[in-house]
């Protein structure tokens, strides 16, 4: 007999962004911890949902990842006016780009979204 899958509770999305960031820093739980202060299974727990974290804990994420500690406070729905990044802000986002590589990525997206608007 199968175990049931319990609902996702809680807060997935400021925890899959605060993974998804750790990854992209090359970082472990275990460093993020230690440049935290936060234990890893808190960070564990944060990163899957189960944990909302404070506004401090997050200021220390946010430091420890060099972002906006004001994206992360959005994302956990303490700031009002979060909306999900869109294409052109996500690639101008992202340090593994460069400038010019950010340019073309935006020119091809452009183009698709100019196609699919005649094809309408």
């Amino acid at each position: 007999m199968k175990t049931p899958q319990l609902p996702e509770v809680g807060f997935p999305d400021v925890g899959s962004f605060i993974r998804e960031q750790r990854e992209r820093s090359a970082l472990s739980i275990r460093k993020l911890a230690e440049m935290t202060g936060v234990s890893n299974p808190y960070l564990s727990q944060i990163e899957r949902g189960l944990r909302k974290p404070s506004a401090e804990i997050l200021r220390s994420i946010a430091e420890a990842l060099a972002i906006r500690t004001e994206t992360l406070y959005e994302r956990a729905g303490l700031l009002d006016g979060y909306e999900a990044p869109g294409i052109s802000a996500a690639v101008s986002a992202d340090t593994k780009l460069t400038k010019s590589q950010k340019q073309a990525l935006m020119e091809i997206y452009a183009s698709f979204i100019s196609n699919d608007q005649e094809d309408s």
